[in-house]
């Protein structure tokens, strides 16, 4: 866990929704590992808490009344800052999901899925996992298992990356902690974290969610049929 000196995970929620912020709430605070330390109703109050805490984790809505999540997500990731960003919304399109893992997101999760296992996602979001609703998932598989032509050309510049490499990637593609990498590749956590520090170089990324991405746009790694 990459915040595991710091308990319980200080958690930023940002939602308009005056009930489900507070049932989120709720939800979140009856987990002995997380708390709410503070739910922002807009991007305006949302921003000035996160530059003043640097929050573990950063739960978002995309459509706010005075912006978009995206804002705040893209201000997070341009600062450098250790924050985990999961979005929560009813924005399942695939406009909406791409922007958000652009602009620094790792975890995407729809309303209508997250309530009962927020705390779970919460935990795996922060243990290097890349939590996302089912749904979302499955579009992903269908858009990236078929290339394009204009994909496969940049597959021709893309990078080369070591057979151990690609292993990795494909792992961290599947939403696997670093933990869980190791112990199914049977190579030690520090191995993995210097392959991903590698990978990262190589794609010219800074995060799981963009080296991901990246990877997938150049044909690099291929995800299989469930």
């Amino acid at each position: 866990m990459t915040h595991s000196t710091r308990l319980p995970l200080q958690v930023l929620l940002v939602e308009d929704d005056i009930n489900t912020r507070q049932m989120l709430k709720q939800a979140i605070d009856s987990h002995e590992q997380c708390h709410v330390t503070s739910a922002c109703s807009t991007l305006r109050d949302a921003l000035k808490f996160v530059r003043a805490q640097q929050p573990d984790v950063l739960l978002v809505d995309l459509g706010l009344p005075d912006g978009d999540g995206t804002e705040l997500i893209r201000d997070v990731y341009r600062r450098g800052y250790s924050t985990d960003i999961m979005v929560i919304t009813v924005f399942g399109d695939e406009r909406h999901v791409i922007r958000a893992i652009e602009a620094g997101a790792t975890g995407y999760i729809l309303k209508d899925a997250m309530t009962d296992d927020i705390c779970t996602s919460i935990m795996q979001l922060v243990d290097g996992g890349a939590p996302i609703s089912a749904p979302i998932a499955r579009h992903l598989l269908t858009r990236f298992r078929e290339p394009d032509t204009s994909a496969r050309q940049r597959n021709m510049d893309a990078p080369a990356l070591t057979r151990r490499e690609q292993e990795v990637l494909s792992q961290l593609a599947r939403g696997f902690s670093f933990p869980e990498i190791s112990s199914i590749l049977r190579i030690s956590p520090h191995t993995v974290a210097s392959h991903v520090k590698h990978i990262y170089r190589k794609l010219a990324v800074r995060s799981r969610s963009e080296a991901v991405f990246e990877a997938l746009q150049l044909g690099l790694i291929d995800i299989p049929r469930q």
